[in-house]
């Protein structure tokens, strides 16, 4: 098991208000490598809910991809999808709260990318189906290794209607470059970088802080009852924002120092000994 340093912001259990909400990250946090979630942290969150705890995922994934771990886990919340741009009540089957970018914006970042780059890979998100102009999984994401595109069209075909999450993908040098780009042209939008051949762009009010927050005072638990669970930088706001906020020890430095835990490695039960540490699960 990895060592778990002890870090600035840390905070005894005694210290904190009951917790009546776990909101957990999902690549490199619930889940292991094998993308699989363990069979003891399964049982841990099976159980919360009859000792008055909300397990609510917070992903970058749509709900589609969501939805396997989300009906292992048995829950019936909301979830939280593409960072915070889309609340999903899965239960329901319906949209709680939906912030997209105009078309004209996207149609104005591709053009931006592709003048630079012709052949970065565009993706968009709108609600819970995937399009592109170009299919290629040589660079892909977590999703796209599970599903395929729901459209392969010309842009103009889709990107007349606003969309969810627009995402670039190609070799690490050219999302580099990108990254600096893109936020550079273009400030009102959240630039998430999670993944070296990734770039995940949304409308700038969206983030898994603002969405946990919504969540959070839907459910009556404000933000000091929160506990967040993370490992990458998309959580770091979320992590910031949560009354307990634990990373997991693969995660990295600047996610390790606004977090009061550091749990083991996702593939050590970081998440069970999350639960432990805080006492909500014995």
């Amino acid at each position: 098991m990895s060592r778990v340093p002890k870090q600035p912001r840390s905070i005894a259990p005694a210290q904190i208000p009951p917790i009546g909400l776990v909101a957990i990250d999902l690549d490199g946090t619930l889940l292991t490598d094998q993308k699989q979630v363990s069979k003891r942290t399964a049982r841990a969150l099976a159980a919360l809910p009859s000792r008055g705890v909300k397990v609510v995922i917070a992903s970058a994934r749509p709900p589609r991809s969501v939805k396997p771990i989300y009906e292992l886990l048995g829950l019936d919340t909301w979830q939280i999808n593409y960072n915070g741009a889309l609340i999903w009540d899965h239960p329901n089957l319906q949209i709680v709260h939906h912030q997209p970018m105009p078309p004209a914006l996207v149609n104005a970042i591709v053009q931006h990318a592709r003048g630079a780059y012709p052949d970065c890979l565009v993706s968009c998100e709108i609600l819970d189906k995937w399009f592109t102009d170009r299919y290629d999984n040589t660079y892909t994401t977590e999703t796209g290794r599970m599903f395929e595109p729901d459209l392969v069209a010309p842009l103009w075909m889709f990107l007349s209607q606003p969309v969810t999450k627009l995402m670039l993908l190609g070799p690490t040098t050219m999302i580099d470059d990108l990254t600096q780009l893109v936020r550079e042209a273009f400030p009102q939008v959240a630039v998430v970088r999670s993944d070296p051949e990734l770039l995940q762009i949304m409308d700038a009010s969206a983030s898994k802080a603002a969405a946990l927050n919504y969540v959070g005072e839907a459910y009556g638990v404000p933000m000091s009852r929160v506990m967040a669970i993370g490992d990458a930088m998309n959580d770091l706001e979320m992590l910031q924002a949560a009354g307990v906020a634990v990373a997991m020890d693969n995660a990295p430095p600047a996610i390790k120092q606004v977090s009061h835990w550091v749990a083991p490695s996702n593939n050590d039960h970081g998440v069970h000994a999350a639960l432990v540490r805080y006492g909500l699960v014995d």
